[in-house]
């Protein structure tokens, strides 16, 4: 039996069915944008792309932890 996927992860295949575009597009987004801080960039989200706000949170959380090497 497989472990749940639990954290930002688990937002993933309802962020690619709900907005239509790969999780890797989302990062990609994230990572070419002028912001750094984690909440301007889940409001820059919301208020450009449309994202809710869990959906937001989630990606930046994700990429920003991988950035950093976490």
């Amino acid at each position: 039996m497989t472990e749940p996927v639990k954290g930002p992860v688990s937002y993933f295949p309802s962020i690619e069915k709900k907005y239509g575009r790969p999780i890797t597009e989302w990062k990609d987004l994230i990572r070419s944008s002028p912001l750094t801080k984690h909440m301007e960039l889940v409001s820059w989200l919301k208020t450009e792309h449309g994202l809710g706000h869990g959906h937001a949170n989630a990606l930046v959380a994700h990429t920003l932890a991988e950035d950093s090497g976490k």
